[in-house]
This record gives C-alpha cells, sequence and structure tokens, in this order.
C-alpha cells in the first residue's frame, strides 16, 4: 500500500459519526481537503448559528448593610446622617438566545438577569441594547427579555425530545465574559432530575464544556437548531469536569409561551404529595417494578381527590410517559396549565388502574400591601406554599411606589418587622403599626438588610 493511500486511509479513520449521517455532514459543510478527502468543519453551521446568541451584562443596585445604629431615626437626625440608604452596584455576565428576529425576543436563565436594574444586550455584530424584562419562571430558571428589532438574527427550534445519547452538540456562550466563544460534544443523557439545581428540573446532560458565563446560552445539534439552554455545571471544584445541564428546548418553549401571555408561569396543581419508592415500600405494595411515585397526601378537594386517588397509590405513568422518580410526576405536572387533562396509570393493591385528573389552579394566600401598611402601597405580599426561607414574599411591586424607591424588589422576603420574627402574612400583620414606622429585615438571596418605611 503507498503513503498515499495510507494517509486516505487514517483521514477517513479520523472523521466523526456525524459525516455518515447525510443531513447533519451537510449542514455542518465540507470545505477542506487533504489528499484529495473531504474534512468536516462545523465553521459553516456556526457562521449562521453565532450571531444569533448574545452575550447579557447586567447592573444590580444592592443595598449595603449598615450599622443598626444607622437604622435608628433618631441617631440620624442627631448626627445629622442622610437617610438615604447606602447602595453599591453588582455587575454580572451570561449568555441569550434570540428566538423571534421580529420581535427581539431573547431567551436566558433567570438567575443571569434576577433582580437586575439595568440589562445590556450585546450582539455578535458588536451592537450594545437596553433589553426589558417580559417575564420570569426563577422555578425553572428560565426569562426571556426584549430589545429592539433591528437586522437581528434567530435561531431554529428543534424538538428535543428526538434528542438521543450520543447525539452531537454543541455549545455557544460567553463563558467568564471572555467573548463569544464555542464548545463540542455529545448529550451524554437525558431527563436529569433530583439535582437540586431548580424547581423543576428535565435537563439535557451533555461533556460540551459548560463555564460560568455560558449561562442563558445556546445547546445547538449539528444543523444549528436550538436543542437547550445552557443552564449549570456539576464542579466540585469550580471548573469544568465534563459534565453540564441544559434545559430542554420544549421546556423552554412551553415556558416562553406563558411568559407572553400572562407575564409569569401560572402552574397548575394536583393536589398529590409524593415519594420515592424504596425497596421496603416496593415489598410493602407488593410490586414487581421498583419505579413509580409513591402518593403519601392527597390535598382535599383537590382535582387528584376528585379523580378518586388515594394515599399508598403508586403512579407509574403520566400521559404516557413513564414515572421513575417522585421528581418525575413533579416535571410533568409543574409544566401543565390551569385546565389541562393528565392521564395517570397508577397501582392500586396491585392492580393498576387509569384516572383522568384535571390540573387546578395553586391558591396563594395574597394581600394588597396597602391594607397592611401605607408605606407598602403598590406591593403585593404573599404566603408561599414552598419556601425555603420562611417569612412574606413581595410578589409585585409597582415601580412608581415608595417601597420601589426605596430599594424593595419582588422576590424578596419579609423575615422580620418591628424586630419580630415573621413566617406568614397572619403574623406580619400581628407585628405592624398601621399608623407608626415600619422596620422590617430584608432577605434577597444569600443578602439581608434592614428597611425603614414611613
Amino acid at each position: 500500500m503507498n503513503t498515499k493511500s495510507v494517509k486516505q486511509l487514517l483521514l477517513i479513520s479520523l472523521l466523526p459519526v456525524c459525516l455518515h449521517q447525510t443531513p447533519y455532514s451537510q449542514a455542518a459543510g465540507l470545505t477542506a481537503y487533504a489528499d484529495g478527502m473531504p474534512l468536516p468543519t462545523l465553521a459553516p453551521m456556526l457562521e449562521r448559528s453565532m450571531p444569533a446568541v448574545v452575550n447579557i451584562s447586567t447592573a444590580t443596585n444592592i443595598q449595603v448593610n449598615e450599622n443598626p445604629l444607622m437604622q435608628d431615626p433618631v441617631f440620624r437626625q442627631f448626627f445629622n446622617v442622610p437617610g438615604q440608604l447606602r447602595q453599591q452596584q453588582k455587575n454580572s455576565l451570561g449568555s441569550g438566545v434570540i428566538i423571534d428576529n421580529k420581535q427581539g425576543l431573547v431567551l436566558t436563565n433567570n438567575h443571569v438577569i434576577d433582580k437586575a436594574d439595568k440589562i445590556t444586550v450585546t450582539l455578535n455584530d458588536g451592537r450594545q441594547l437596553s433589553a426589558k424584562l417580559l417575564g420570569t419562571d426563577p422555578e425553572a430558571d428560565v426569562a426571556i427579555i426584549q430589545i429592539p428589532a433591528e437586522n437581528l438574527a434567530m435561531l431554529p427550534i428543534a424538538d428535543s425530545s428526538q434528542l438521543k445519547v450520543g447525539d452531537f452538540v454543541v455549545a455557544i456562550g460567553n463563558p467568564f465574559g471572555l467573548g463569544q466563544t464555542v464548545t463540542s460534544g455529545i448529550v451524554s443523557a437525558l431527563g436529569r432530575s433530583g439535582l437540586g439545581i431548580e424547581g423543576y428540573e428535565d435537563f439535557i446532560q451533555t461533556d460540551a464544556s459548560i463555564n460560568p458565563g455560558n449561562s442563558g446560552g445556546a445547546l445547538v445539534n449539528l444543523r444549528g437548531e436550538f436543542v437547550g439552554m445552557n443552564t449549570a455545571i456539576l464542579a466540585p471544584n469550580g471548573g469544568n469536569v465534563g459534565i453540564g445541564f441544559a434545559i430542554p428546548s420544549n421546556m423552554v418553549m412551553t415556558i416562553k409561551e406563558s411568559l407572553l401571555k400572562h407575564g409569569e408561569v401560572r402552574r397548575g396543581l394536583l393536589g398529590v404529595t409524593t415519594q420515592d419508592l424504596t425497596p421496603e415500600l416496593v415489598n410493602a405494595f407488593n410490586l414487581k417494578s421498583k419505579q413509580g411515585a409513591a402518593i403519601s397526601r392527597i390535598e382535599s378537594n383537590s382535582p387528584a381527590a376528585k379523580a378518586g386517588l388515594e394515599p399508598g397509590d403508586v403512579i407509574v405513568s403520566a400521559n404516557g410517559r413513564p414515572i421513575k422518580n417522585s421528581h418525575d410526576i413533579r416535571n410533568i405536572v409543574g409544566l401543565m396549565q390551569i385546565g389541562d387533562n393528565v392521564e395517570l396509570e397508577y397501582f392500586r393493591d396491585n392492580e393498576k388502574k387509569q384516572v383522568t385528573a384535571t390540573i387546578g389552579k395553586q391558591e396563594l394566600p395574597q394581600l394588597a400591601g396597602n391594607k397592611l401598611h401605607h408605606t407598602l402601597q403598590g406591593t403585593v405580599l404573599s404566603t408561599p406554599l414552598k419556601s425555603q426561607i420562611e417569612g412574606v414574599l413581595i410578589e409585585k411591586i409597582d415601580t412608581n411606589s415608595n417601597a420601589w424607591r426605596v430599594g424593595l424588589r419582588p422576590g424578596d422576603v419579609i423575615v422580620s418587622a418591628n424586630r419580630y420574627r415573621i413566617r406568614n402574612i397572619e403574623e406580619l400583620k400581628q407585628v405592624v403599626d398601621p399608623n407608626g414606622a415600619l422596620l422590617i429585615n430584608i432577605q434577597r438571596g444569600q443578602e439581608g438588610f434592614f428597611v425603614v418605611l414611613k
């Protein structure tokens, strides 16, 4: 065998599997040659895709913790200290994906723009545009912002349910603020949940390098179609270890539609509390399979109760999708709209049954802030059904209100009022003097501070 033949055999052996998939190889492009053999390149696909991925920078004004004496109006007056609270600016970087170039719609992660006072989008061509926040879903870590729709690119959307483990994917984003960067890999796993990263999880796992700043960027297939939004990494030592997670495009687009329609995701309620099956429960229920979600509690007058479900039932399928654990049923119901039907298969006394339940509305106790104290005019307060922080959530706030001007923001949690620890709206009512000043302790993410309202 001559030298040229050996080189050709080596080139053929180096070609990735994607070259044997005609649609992918045509989309990726074969423009370079060596010894008469075409070499694979993703450059043509990336030239089309990269302009649709943007860099996002945010600026957030945060209040600086002060000595408690500085919160005392008498102390301030005696020492002639200005009444304004000290602030400093916090900046962050991330990525986003243009999914509608006619309306200027950009998808990103909620944590990229969370509580930002200013959002700036930098396009691939260098243009910098101010963005408007249209809606967020903190539970799934999805947000949608809008920029002026002038000569924008956009990514076509793929059906993420067609992804298979082993498919080639490319991550596009802005890691470490370095500028637009591309990494490649494969789909390592599908349907990852129970990681504790987000409230609702159904992740695509990939070994394409995803680093800080990639959040909100695009995961695309070799056709340049959007299959997922880069969201998180599993990095025990703070660096990339080849385990990254992306939210599937189908899940993102479902959330996007709700955000555009309502400005929020109105999640429905089935009314069940479930738990994973343990070997002991499998034996106790005399089950043949170890997969499913056991119902431990049924809320009264809930859709589950009306459908006839009972504690001890084991849900094994919802709308044709197998249920492996309690995370699966929570994710499926959490992405459904109020009024949707969910067809459930379950075991009761080792007998398989079917039932259809209609997703209901989650009722959150709410209170208009002005009914509690005049300084809270323009706010809507609620006690979350489930929260890591006990307190009263500031659910909505008018940007023209005094509460906004002193620094309160949606998502803030009031954990104490007038130096009393409070856990819900009823406790807040008990400690508020409608005619006096109101001293509240706010928890915002990992930060805490006091605000005096009068």
